[in-house]
């Protein structure tokens, strides 16, 4: 006869005759639930990208060609560059258990070292810019010097390195904004996120084609990369693959690292988002890179989700931001859905969670 566990799974026994035979037992999930909870354990992306298909074809039947038209796709993914090269840079810190509330931060330093060494010291602007870049990946690094080494909390590291940052890039550029006409004339490098690509009807800038490839580019490294499995597997148990030979402090600072320098990456594409070197914009990248990454799907515990979940995550939040925009609904409304979003998403994730990889 066959025994039902508590959880609905039929197990029958399969008799076996001749000495030393052993039992066998048939496992059969019932119904679509645990079907589909298994299915979305396996590819944590799925539930960003319905939720994207779906409130895409909620605002197209509500707004009709005034929202599938092309400047409105591509205006979406203007909105969201600096959040989707932002989120990529988070996403990598949460796979690995952790958290990074200073990226916007390293975001607005970077910049701000880009255009102050180019118009304050007068150093050529591509040196500035690898400075810059340079700036980023330390801040980074030193991040995941103290997670890794120290053994300090991811959160409070990065909670105290978000004010560090913060205060040395008011003190640093004297709250001075250099303007869109100034680069323009002496340092037009400073803007190339800004250019812009005409590809059909649709205008793309540099920075979207940035993000797209960085996007592709993160997610074949963790996927078919002996790095980006560790960085899975430091994130899932970091005992547990220190055992099996990973070098987990190794790990954890290339992944803070890489994210400083995808920050200052995103501090250059802020640049040509805005046109001018502003110390005041970007303040909120930390908690928008966060959201992106929640409503994709990846988890908070570490070791599970996608830097395409990330992406769609963010193109959720773009969607939601324009087409209640185009329907002349109050800006609140786009926060308060964004926050049932977060929870909603946060909540599902537990709910994945239990179910058998």
């Amino acid at each position: 006869m066959p025994e039902t566990d508590r959880k609905g799974q039929d197990y029958e026994a399969i008799a076996a005759t001749g000495p030393g035979a052993i039992a066998q037992f048939a496992d059969e999930r019932r119904g679509w639930i645990p079907k589909f909870q298994h299915a979305l354990h396996k590819t944590p992306s799925l539930v960003p990208l319905i939720v994207l298909v779906l409130s895409i074809l909620i605002f197209g039947v509500l707004l009709g060609s005034k929202f599938f038209s092309p400047f409105a796709m591509t205006l979406i993914l203007q909105q969201v560059q600096i959040v989707g090269i932002l989120g990529a840079a988070q996403a990598l810190v949460i796979l690995t258990a952790g958290i990074d509330l200073s990226v916007g931060a390293i975001m607005v330093f970077s910049s701000v070292i880009m255009g102050q060494f180019t118009f304050r010291y007068n150093l050529p602007v591509e040196l500035a810019v690898l400075c810059g870049l340079a700036v980023g990946t330390a801040i980074g690094a030193l991040n995941g010097y103290l997670v890794a080494r120290v053994k300090l909390p991811p959160f409070i590291v990065t909670l105290g390195m978000w004010q560090i940052v913060l205060a040395a890039n008011f003190l640093y550029s004297a709250n001075e904004t250099i303007r869109s006409q100034e680069i323009q004339e002496q340092a037009p490098l400073l803007q190339f996120f800004g250019t812009t690509i005409e590809v059909g009807g649709a205008r793309l800038t540099v920075g979207v084609v940035f993000m797209v490839l960085l996007v592709f580019f993160l997610a074949y490294v963790l996927r078919q990369t002996a790095w980006g499995r560790h960085v899975y597997a430091v994130g899932d148990d970091p005992e547990a693959a220190e055992l099996s030979g990973v070098q987990v402090n190794k790990v954890l600072i290339s992944v803070y690292a890489l994210s400083g320098l995808i920050c200052a990456f995103a501090g250059w594409a802020l640049i040509g988002r805005i046109g001018s070197v502003s110390p005041t914009s970007g303040q909120l990248g930390n908690i928008e890179s966060i959201t992106a990454v929640v409503i994709g799907g990846i988890s908070l515990f570490g070791g599970r989700g996608s830097i395409a979940g990330m992406m769609f995550g963010a193109l959720i939040v773009g969607v939601f931001t324009l087409g209640l925009r185009l329907l002349g609904a109050d800006a609140q409304w786009t926060y308060l859905l964004i926050g049932v979003l977060i929870i909603a998403a946060v909540a599902v994730d537990q709910w994945i969670r239990k179910a058998s990889v």
